[in-house]
């Protein structure tokens, strides 16, 4: 019988191992008591859950509103902000000596009484005939066109204006409102924008077309009223410096079927044929419509001046040549504010969008602050305003930035933060949300395979939370790597990191509040974000970009 032997050599080998192994386990013992003085040196100790809960649940109460951009709420989350990272030390880094970085903005909506459009000589109604689209526009009565979906898709074989010239026209295009035409998907969207693809506001706009009428697919038409409405109370808020660079179309109509109807008497084809074919997915061939008929679009705003603001800090760090470097963090602090009530609430509060790293880069502020010892570099604290209306704050802050950007070594954002998936938790909303000593990583192994190491090695040593990289890919359809504000600073060519626990069921509802908030989650993922800064901070040298930026 061989089991006996087994037996023998069994012990034999534990016998033989057992005081390598016995080193083994007190040196791995050693290095984490060793990690574990190192993290209270470095204030790591300071952030907790008991504080994050504190100011979470102040930050996504309904005194601030939502947080929307612009907003009253948002002014009163920024000085709050500044208020505590001015009691702890930290040195302003906005504008003009102060914590803001102040961002002008416009407030637009459409004059009904000065807005007109004209089929020849017959006034057209608004809201029965046209909705338009809240841009001012001023094009003159021209010829029409019409240009199918209005779209160019290289991968697709289509060119709405193949063999017409539109210049000086205006084009009609019967296409959705949001997304690409029927018989093509996102997917089919790929490439370089202006080359490989284009929408139809900016492919008529490089036809030479002076302005495009819309008509929009059934969905919206059977909503007309509901649109209308909206339409009538819409304000559109843009950012002054980035409409100055814009150079699309601006003459826009949103078409009613009676304005269809009226555009294409008499011509080869008629509305309804052509809605029905174009929603129905058929290819359809662009051509010049009768030249007794022409359009006219004037639509004027009424517009007003307005503002919001990034808060920027600095807590400066220890050596006298590395303290001019800095390691950025950023969160957005704003949220949508107001808006339709669910289940009779309307307040929009944001706890984990971005409530959540909002309060946790105030947590590492504050840690700094009580800290036994200072970084090298310095720490450059970034809250972004408006992430909800496209990254504003951060692209904003990367092109006008106060401080240089070829001094930012490295750039950690952290967006919804606070969420757990709990066990045995089915619903498909939450599929995508990561468990409790989980988190995704997103972004360095994109572009530097060094950051993405020290990224990875700080957790493994310190409380080796479960890292997840599966976003990490530029082909990811949740497209997560483009969507929030570490890529503004991507672009510029600064390695960036993105943590990100998850879409859940309360994602941009009201539902969004700090009772659902995983704080012993949030306080792990800070401290261990907390002490990846600290490693990027006291490198000799800066994280290498190894690698090109994948475009979107």
């Amino acid at each position: 019988m061989q089991r006996p032997i087994a037996v023998v050599l069994l012990t034999s080998l534990l016998v033989f191992n057992f005081p390598s192994a016995l080193a083994q386990r007190k040196s791995n013992k050693n290095q984490k008591t060793a990690l574990a003085s190192l993290a209270t040196e470095r204030g790591a100790d300071n952030i907790t859950s008991a504080q994050i809960r504190d100011y979470l649940t102040f930050i996504a109460s309904d005194v601030f509103e939502g947080r929307d951009t612009p907003s009253r709420g948002l002014d009163t989350a920024a000085q709050f902000l500044a208020m505590s990272v001015s009691r702890w030390g930290l040195k302003p880094g906005g504008d003009e000596g102060t914590f803001f970085q102040k961002i002008a903005l416009r407030r637009a909506s459409i004059d009904k009484a000065e807005t007109r459009v004209q089929m020849n000589n017959q006034t057209l109604t608004w809201g029965d005939d046209f909705l338009p689209i809240a841009r001012p526009a001023n094009a003159p009565a021209s010829q029409l066109v019409f240009a199918g979906s209005g779209w160019f898709v290289k991968s697709k074989n289509i060119d709405a204006y193949k063999g017409i010239d539109a210049k000086g026209k205006i084009a009609i295009v019967f296409t959705p409102i949001e997304g690409p035409p029927r018989g093509v998907t996102r997917a089919d969207i790929s490439g370089k924008r202006g080359e490989d693809w284009m929408g139809p506001a900016e492919y008529a706009f490089k036809q030479g077309a002076v302005g495009i009428v819309i008509v929009p697919d059934f969905q919206y038409l059977a909503n007309w009223e509901s649109n209308q409405i909206r339409q009538r109370d819409r304000v559109i808020t843009t950012v002054e410096k980035f409409q100055s660079a814009r150079t699309e179309l601006s003459s826009g109509i949103v078409a009613a079927p009676r304005l269809a109807n009226i555009l294409f008497q008499g011509e080869k084809q008629s509305a309804t044929q052509i809605f029905e074919a174009a929603f129905g997915g058929q290819p359809l061939e662009p051509f010049v419509l009768s030249p007794q008929k022409t359009l006219s679009i004037n639509i004027r705003l009424k517009s007003e001046v307005a503002a919001t603001q990034n808060v920027v800090a600095v807590f400066e760090g220890s050596d006298s040549v590395l303290k001019n470097e800095y390691v950025a963090l950023g969160a957005h602090y704003d949220h949508l504010g107001v808006g339709a009530p669910v289940d009779g609430d309307a307040i929009y509060n944001g706890a984990d969008d971005d409530g959540s790293g909002t309060i946790a880069l105030l947590a590492m502020a504050e840690a700094l602050a009580k800290a036994r010892s200072r970084p090298k570099r310095s720490v450059l604290f970034v809250w972004h305003a408006g992430e909800e209306k496209g990254n504003w704050g951060s692209r904003y802050f990367t092109e006008y930035p106060t401080i240089p950007l070829d001094r930012i070594v490295a750039q950690i954002n952290l967006d919804m933060i606070g969420r757990s998936k709990k066990q045995g938790d089915t619903n498909p909303q939450n599929s995508r949300l990561s468990g409790p000593n989980e988190i995704f990583v997103i972004g360095p192994k994109m572009m530097s395979a060094e950051l993405a190491e020290l990224t990875e090695r700080v957790n493994k040593q310190y409380l080796n939370l479960t890292y997840d990289f599966r976003y990490d890919e530029p082909t990811d359809s949740n497209r997560y790597f483009y969507r929030s504000d570490q890529y503004s600073y991507a672009v510029k060519g600064i390695p960036v990191v993105f943590f990100l626990a998850g879409e859940h069921e309360d994602y941009h509802r009201p539902s969004d509040s700090p009772d659902k908030i995983d704080y012993q989650k949030m306080e792990k993922v800070s401290r261990t974000i907390y002490m990846t800064v600290w490693e990027i901070a006291n490198k000799v040298t800066r994280p290498k970009v190894d690698k090109p930026l994948p475009m979107e």
